[in-house]
């Protein structure tokens, strides 16, 4: 078993990515733009920052695209606040392994203070050794960094952790990282590209614990 294991946030340990998924078309109008739905694919795993924006931009040129994303955010936020669902196996897996002592992290494209709210909100927190946001990198998914500096402050090299990743951003980023990106689809399946960049794909976090309980990863 491998020492360390680094987390995405959304759509991995928390069921939001179907949060995200509506904003992005329901803000549309607002805007007196017509619902995009590329948009979702396109912008996932990204920072919802300026990367979020240059997403935005591409499929909506002409208007105010800082104030789109700053819109997605206030919707999922004010969904955030009325409670968060965990992904499936989400205990089992943290509970897996902190018994194993393999140390952890949470590496989002959300800023860090979300994710220690996320955490603290479903007392999750106590788990993970290692917080990174998307503030703390230059660049965000597909980009590395994130997943290098949560390896980095886990003191383990990359190659040693397992990455769990829904999007395709996210698994880019992992297997750029140069760890075991395991991918567990949320609203995307995987294409043929992202499949030859995972060490696995499974429908949940349990089916993943398995494999790895059975020496298969």
């Amino acid at each position: 078993m491998k020492p360390g294991a680094i987390f995405d946030m959304d759509g991995t340990l928390f069921d939001t990515e179907k949060l995200y998924r509506k904003a992005w078309l329901s803000v549309a109008p607002e805007f007196g733009v017509e619902p995009n739905y590329d948009l979702p694919i396109a912008a996932c795993g990204t920072n919802m920052g300026e990367e979020s924006v240059r997403v935005v931009e591409s499929f909506y040129p002409h208007i105010d695209c800082k104030r789109y994303v700053e819109r997605v955010l206030e919707l999922v936020e004010a969904c955030r606040e009325q409670g968060l669902e965990l992904m499936t196996g989400v205990a089992e897996i943290l509970n897996f392994f902190r018994d194993a002592n393999v140390k952890m992290a949470v590496a989002s494209s959300s800023p860090v203070a979300i994710i220690e709210e996320n955490l603290s909100r479903k007392n999750l927190r106590g788990y993970f050794d290692v917080l990174v946001g998307g503030d703390m990198v230059a660049h965000g998914k597909p980009a590395p960094d994130i997943f290098k500096l949560a390896a980095e402050k886990l003191n383990i090299a990359a190659a040693d952790c397992y990455i769990f990743e829904d999007s395709f951003n996210g698994i880019r980023a992992a297997h750029a990282a140069g760890g075991a990106a395991i991918m567990i689809p949320d609203t995307m399946q995987p294409t043929d590209e992202i499949k030859a960049l995972c060490a696995g794909v499974f429908v949940n976090l349990s089916t993943a614990q398995q494999a790895i309980s059975e020496g298969q990863l």
